[in-house]
């Protein structure tokens, strides 16, 4: 990113084409896996959609132009009527974003790996207004790591707490119920107050930690 306190314009338009793409696709997948296992709670909110106005949150979408991390609006479902249809209905409910986010980032990488495109162009910088393809590329495929792999971490209000219920055993269940009151808490302190206060960024170390390896290889270096 650009060393002054603004985006320069092509990461603005990078950055606003990954948010009224990925974080559409991301909640579509949520609300189209609801739909399908008979919770029309996502289609009667207006959600069953990859229209981006329907998913974006407005404070959300500002922080993703200007900083490159930002959310979207969540999806309402009915936990009942999904257990009603399959005991893994909410868990796949809530895979189904993170995974949306991973095969978006697949699809990125193909002309990487057709080479089309070329990886030693990544760092290269734009020579106009408009971002060079390999570095849109990149970010595009970072970008959407970095989603898929904050949203499975298993703290609520994230989709993968929903997945680690499911696997857990009744006595573990119980302790997430637990700990999920505290969960907004819990998460406000690791994403802002500890890498501000105390210099100690332990999501963004723990997702780096998986991210860098998977990107290199989507791309092939």
């Amino acid at each position: 990113m650009s060393q002054s306190f603004l985006p320069s314009l092509p990461e603005l338009i990078t950055f606003a084409i990954i948010l009224l793409t990925a974080f559409p696709v991301h909640e579509f997948a949520h609300a189209w896996t609801a739909n399908y296992f008979g919770d029309d709670t996502p289609r009667l909110n207006g959600r069953l959609t990859l229209n981006p106005l329907a998913h974006l949150d407005p404070l959300g979408s500002l922080m993703m132009i200007f900083v490159g991390f930002g959310w979207a609006k969540p999806v309402p479902i009915n936990p009942y009527v999904l257990q009603r249809r399959s005991p893994a209905a909410t868990m796949l409910v809530s895979l189904a974003g993170p995974m949306s986010n991973f095969l978006m980032a697949i699809i990125a990488s193909i002309p990487f790996r057709l080479g089309l495109v070329s990886v030693a162009a990544i760092g290269q910088a734009s020579s106009s207004l408009l971002p060079n393809l390999p570095w849109f590329l990149f970010l595009f495929i970072y970008i959407n790591l970095f989603l898929m792999l904050f949203n499975l971490l298993p703290l609520f209000p994230l989709d993968g707490e929903k997945v680690l219920e499911y696997f857990l055993p009744r006595s573990g269940v119980r302790i997430l119920e637990s700990i999920r009151p505290y969960g907004p808490l819990i998460f406000i302190a690791l994403i802002f107050i500890l890498p501000r206060l105390l210099g100690i960024d332990l999501i963004g170390r723990l997702i780096q930690l998986v991210l860098i390896p998977l990107a290199r290889l989507l791309i092939g270096t």
